[in-house]
């Protein structure tokens, strides 16, 4: 039988990912930076906020987040653990309507307004067509989540990014998934006059060939499709009823399988 380990594209099993909320004015600068290292983002708007100076209008929004994912942080940015719970299901559906009017393909994330949730809104944001939420919580490790509506990130951009950074690119041992992921908000950077930490953590971090770079979304629909994987019994053979391709190793050798394709494998 062989050895088989699921794989990120291209047969990596290290992946990058960024998110950044509000949709403030400063996004502009982010998004040049990522852009100019190849690295992807996804960025956790409020569509009841955007007529506001400091945020990005509606009319740049699907223009300037090209290539990136736009996902929801409910209409208006309330702490919504305290809300009713009718009041938190209309600030995220509304939210999403209006980001996919923008956007024009549907909106499937979210990040917790002021890192606020509960039980109880974890379990419906199934039924709101939310596919991942984020928190505000941090657990510095390079490991994927177990649950995708509390996920957590590596760290925070002020917190010890260029080490976790160093250590990430330095991971080998590909018997392991390794996910790096940050979090902050653009207008931090003004605030603190501090846009060196993400020029040089992306000019350190970006266009390198081991590691794959995602939004959030692509993440979670990579790893549905992986896990949908069909093995027959003596992983000689696999089907992928997925509409994407997904990579796996077979004894240490990265294997492509195509969407809707049947592929021996030994």
């Amino acid at each position: 039988m062989p050895k088989i380990y699921h794989c990120f594209p291209g047969g990596r099993h290290k992946v990058l990912t960024l998110s950044y909320d509000d949709g403030k004015v400063a996004d502009r600068r982010l998004i040049a930076i990522f852009n100019r290292y190849g690295i992807k983002a996804t960025f956790h708007l409020n569509s009841g906020l955007m007529e506001q100076s400091i945020r990005i209008p509606r009319e740049e929004i699907r223009s300037l987040y090209q290539g990136h994912e736009v996902a929801a942080h409910t209409l208006t940015h309330p702490t919504i653990a305290r809300c009713p719970m009718d009041q938190v299901v209309q600030e995220i559906l509304n939210d999403r309507m209006q980001l996919e009017e923008i956007v024009g393909y549907p909106v499937r994330g979210l990040s917790y307004p002021n890192g606020s949730y509960n039980n109880a809104i974890r379990e419906v944001l199934p039924h709101l067509g939310i596919e991942y939420a984020r928190t505000v919580h941090e657990h510095g490790q390079f490991t994927m989540p177990q649950d995708f509506y509390t996920w957590q990130a590596t760290c925070h951009h002020n917190h010890n990014l260029m080490e976790l950074a160093k250590t990430f690119a330095g991971l080998a041992k590909t018997q392991y998934f390794y996910m790096m992921y940050v979090w902050g908000h653009s207008y931090e950077f003004d605030n603190d006059n501090n846009w060196e930490v993400i020029e040089e953590f992306c000019e350190f971090i970006g266009n390198r060939e081991d590691i794959w770079y995602a939004t959030n979304i692509e993440i979670v629909d990579y790893m549905k499709a992986l896990n949908n994987l069909k093995f027959t019994a003596a992983g000689t053979m696999v089907y992928n009823p997925s509409a994407m391709s997904v990579w796996i190793s077979v004894d240490d050798q990265p294997t492509e399988i195509p969407g809707g394709s049947h592929v021996r494998l030994k």
